[in-house]
């Protein structure tokens, strides 16, 4: 997953961004934004999604359960109604994680 642009962070990103981001298509975060409500990206009078950092860590959340967890739509729902500030620290500690070892790998890389 590629991670926002974070020293000059956007307001808003397009579905185009997004998908890229979570390396999904831009069907299934039209489809997640029907089962979970908490994803409501404005809309331009076009009709052109566009995505606000809220509704990109609600899509990190999900994504993390979905397909790292392997949850189904509806446990995913259960999971948010009900463990979600422990599910959010979770995923946060997976990211953090994750971080590590690229930076670790890089370093063993630059040593050899």
């Amino acid at each position: 997953m590629k991670e926002p642009v974070t020293n000059k962070q956007k307001l808003y990103y397009t579905i185009g961004e997004v998908s890229d981001m979570f390396n999904v298509n831009q069907s299934l975060l039209r489809y997640w934004e029907t089962e979970f409500k908490t994803i409501n990206p404005k809309r331009s009078p076009k009709g052109t999604r566009y995505y606000s950092q809220k509704d990109i860590e609600e899509i990190k959340l999900i994504h993390y359960l979905l397909k790292e967890r392997k949850l189904k739509i509806e446990g995913a729902k259960q999971v948010l109604k009900h463990k979600r500030e422990s599910t959010v620290r979770s995923q946060q500690v997976v990211e953090r994680l994750k971080s590590l070892r690229s930076e670790l790998i890089a370093i063993m890389e630059e040593l050899e």
